[in-house]
């Protein structure tokens, strides 16, 4: 995997570039998330693999998944990737793309573990809270996680909040163990 991102990065720096100067991070993020997902379909994918699937059909294929509003930098792209035989990269380049639109806002991924479902509004409502803690602005994510038992368990990159049950059960554990 990680030769994979290594061989994926150089393209998907470019693309960022160009949606950079484009002016319309948002539309070029929608875009390579969907090429992203087009590649890591299963049949996609064994196309990709085929020797009998030509270079100009797998290009057909990606463009036609886009949609009508596929510009000429995208579709030259996926040329470039066709030609160099790194379509199979595209969830890989999604992710990076992804990951450097978010640096360029100055936002990070949360992912919000809780033990049980919270809906939109109380993470509207949570999400000034753990911005302040994390000091950036979050785009989060919620997952149920019932082995918590209660409150909620946050992720940021490498940094972890863990106000749950069970993580405050573990710290008395490990309080009486010492």
């Amino acid at each position: 995997m990680a030769e994979s991102v290594t061989i994926a990065r150089p393209y998907a720096e470019a693309l960022f570039r160009v949606a950079k100067e484009s002016g319309n991070l948002a539309k070029w993020s929608e875009q390579a998330s969907l090429l992203g997902q087009v590649a890591a379909n299963p049949e996609v994918g064994s196309a990709i693999g085929d020797p009998n699937v030509a270079a100009p059909q797998l290009v057909d294929l990606f463009r036609s998944a886009c949609g009508t509003e596929v510009g000429t930098e995208l579709s030259n792209f996926i040329q470039l990737l066709s030609k160099n035989d790194r379509l199979a990269l595209l969830p890989e380049i999604a992710g990076l793309f992804e990951s450097y639109k978010r640096a360029e806002e100055g936002t990070k991924q949360a992912v919000i573990y809780s033990a049980f479902p919270i809906d939109e509004s109380q993470v509207k409502t949570l999400l000034p809270q753990l911005e302040a803690v994390f000091k950036t602005r979050l785009e989060p994510s919620v997952s149920v996680d019932s082995e918590l038992i209660g409150g909620i368990k946050v992720i940021v990159g490498d940094q972890m909040l863990d106000a749950s049950v069970r993580g405050k059960l573990d710290a008395m554990a490990t309080a009486l163990n010492n």
